[in-house]
């Protein structure tokens, strides 16, 4: 008997081995996809949206749903090849427009799930991806918001809400560390002050945590990764800027909040 037991353990070590071998191997796969699919949309795709809008605001559009569709294709390769598995809860509080959509960040890839779900999506992107060979194409192709417009970034934000965009923004402003600590930063609660913004709040959850700050992506974790992407209720701003108080006070209050909210949200989750 203590012979089958120890060959049937042997067989899942091999077994989970195997499986830890495939999903750095998947994962890997999965990133060479997301280069190139950036370098062909930016080579083939996207100067063909050139040729053929003329308009540039319907270009924009255009553009915005080739990337949401394209992230929706990548998160089922994902799937597909076991890298991962996700639930998406609520999808219909985001089914509208000019929505302020904050989110807590835990890893790499929360901004891909974001757009891949949500329809008309802005967002603010890092200057250096303006320059990077692989996304440059496509981040400029759909107008999305550079951080380095210094003190316009949140005119440019609010602007774009008043079109009729979905703005996603992360609050924290990078990924959440790996002590799991929630920082807000106070850009998203100036954009809510300003805009005069009630704010949809987006929990996500990823199980075991990978893609984290700092973290290398072929240390892949000993299970598949289950994402959780769970659309909450509004939040008004309202609360926070009655009776005469200061932009300069209801952001430092508001970030204050949501500091709390996401804290306990997560930590309930955990």
């Amino acid at each position: 008997m203590a012979a089958c037991a120890g060959a049937g353990g042997g067989r899942a070590d091999v077994i989970a081995r195997l499986s830890l071998y495939w999903r750095v191997l998947a994962t890997g796969l999965s990133f060479a996809v997301f280069g190139i699919g950036g370098l062909l949309l930016r080579v083939l795709v996207f100067p063909l949206l050139n040729v053929l809008i003329w308009t540039p605001a319907l270009r924009v559009t255009a553009a915005r749903a080739v990337i949401r569709h394209a992230f929706r294709a990548y998160v089922d390769l994902m799937r597909v090849l076991g890298v991962l598995r996700y639930e998406v809860r609520g999808l219909g509080k985001l089914e509208r427009g000019g929505l302020l959509i904050l989110a807590n960040h835990p890893t790499l890839i929360d901004t891909v799930f974001l757009m891949a779900f949500v329809k008309n999506a802005d967002c603010i992107v890092k200057s250096a991806l303006w320059n990077n060979p692989f996304t440059r194409g496509p981040v400029r192709a759909a107008g999305y918001i550079s951080n380095d417009s210094g003190a316009g970034l949140v005119d440019d934000c609010i602007a774009s809400l008043e079109r009729g965009n979905n703005l996603i923004v992360f609050p924290e402003g990078t990924r959440t560390p790996g002590n799991g600590v929630i920082s807000m930063k106070r850009g998203a609660a100036n954009i809510a002050v300003r805009g005069a913004r009630d704010m949809t709040p987006v929990l996500i959850r990823c199980e075991p945590a990978t893609l984290g700050k700092g973290g290398k992506w072929w240390r892949v974790p000993p299970r598949r990764v289950l994402i959780q992407i769970d659309v909450q209720d509004d939040l008004a701003v309202a609360s926070f800027t009655d009776n005469g108080v200061s932009e300069v006070m209801a952001a430092r209050r508001l970030t204050e909040f949501l500091q709390n909210y996401f804290t306990v949200k997560c930590q309930s989750h955990a």
